[in-house]
């Protein structure tokens, strides 16, 4: 059932776990399958190193297990996938990883202005990388807490916890969370060395940029 979304899940899982953009199990991944409304989805406690398709979990949008082939439970953060499923009809994949810079910044409840005109690629409509404010993780209030931010944007800072991202497969959502800590990671360096918030691209700026039409000089 859903063995090409299951292959997904496990390959991009692990693809985060090799840039460094989660460890020691944290973290989760799922895609959704239009077709049946069902969703992959990642096991909870599991090292990524060993997850192979067959322990990728199949679970309803209500949460219910409809497939789990080697008896691993879906993980705790499920109800934060379905929820955002239900708020986001455009979204069939989400990855949410705990990278260091970009968690570092949720902890201290800092948004992410738009310092590199990246920030275009991630959906941001306020020109900014929002916070969600903080929900114990596995509860109710974690799955509702990123659905407002996710309404601005593609990715979102989770206070004290780490990044979700959000896009049409899980190559792009995967994308986006490295975008995340890459200007997590230049706003950092840039705000230790200026001592003081550097300037932003314009809201305007961000919204105008197009593939050039010509390419002649």
């Amino acid at each position: 059932m859903l063995e090409t979304q299951k292959r997904e899940v496990v390959r991009y899982a692990q693809q985060a776990e090799r840039d460094g953009l989660c460890r020691h199990r944290s973290g989760n991944f799922s895609c959704l399958d239009p077709e049946t409304g069902l969703i992959a989805i990642t096991p909870t406690g599991m090292d990524r190193n060993e997850m192979t398709p067959e322990d990728v979990v199949i679970i309803d949008q209500q949460g219910r297990t409809v497939e789990a082939l080697t008896g691993r439970k879906p993980t705790s953060e499920s109800m934060m996938h379905m929820a955002v499923y239900r708020s986001r009809p455009d979204v069939r994949a989400i990855v949410h990883t705990h990278s260091k810079t970009a968690t570092a910044f949720a902890v201290m409840n800092k948004p992410i202005p738009a310092i590199v005109y990246e920030l275009f690629l991630l959906g941001c409509k306020k020109g900014y990388i929002p916070v969600a404010p903080y929900g114990r993780p596995g509860t109710k209030a974690l799955a509702e807490s990123v659905l407002e931010p996710l309404k601005i944007s593609d990715v979102a800072l989770m206070q004290a916890h780490g990044v979700i991202a959000v896009a049409e497969n899980l190559k792009e959502a995967l994308l986006k969370a490295s975008y995340v800590e890459e200007l997590a990671e230049i706003y950092y360096k840039t705000l230790t060395v200026l001592g003081h918030e550097p300037d932003v691209v314009p809201v305007k700026e961000l919204e105008g940029w197009r593939y050039p039409g010509s390419l002649s000089l």
